[in-house]
C-alpha cells in the first residue's frame, strides 16, 4: 500500500489516512472493519456506483442527488477527522 506523505513526514494523520485499508476491508466483505477504519468509504462506494448508473440511464434529478452525496461525504469525512483530533487519535 501507498504511505501518506503527512503521516510520513509530520507523523500527523490526514483525513484521507485509512483510505486504502478500508477499501481492502470492504472488498473482503469486512464492513464493520471498513466502516472503523474510513466511515467515508461506503459513501464513496455509493456514489460512485450512482454515479455511473446516472451516466447510464440519466436519472432525472441524479445530478442533484450526486452534489448532496458530495456534501454528505465531505460531511463524514470531516467529522471523522474531527472525532480523531478530539480523542488524540490523530498521532502515529
Amino acid at each position: 500500500m501507498l504511505s501518506c506523505p503527512s503521516k510520513k513526514l509530520l507523523h500527523i494523520e490526514c483525513p484521507g489516512c485509512g483510505f486504502q485499508r478500508s477499501f481492502f476491508a470492504l472488498l473482503e466483505a469486512d464492513f464493520g472493519k471498513s466502516w472503523q477504519l474510513y466511515p467515508a468509504m461506503m459513501p464513496i462506494v455509493v456514489l460512485t456506483v450512482f454515479t455511473a448508473l446516472h451516466i447510464k440511464f440519466q436519472f432525472r434529478f441524479g445530478a442533484v442527488l450526486i452534489k448532496y452525496l458530495f456534501m454528505l461525504i465531505a460531511v463524514v469525512i470531516l467529522t471523522s477527522y474531527f472525532y480523531k483530533i478530539i480523542n488524540h487519535k490523530i498521532y502515529c
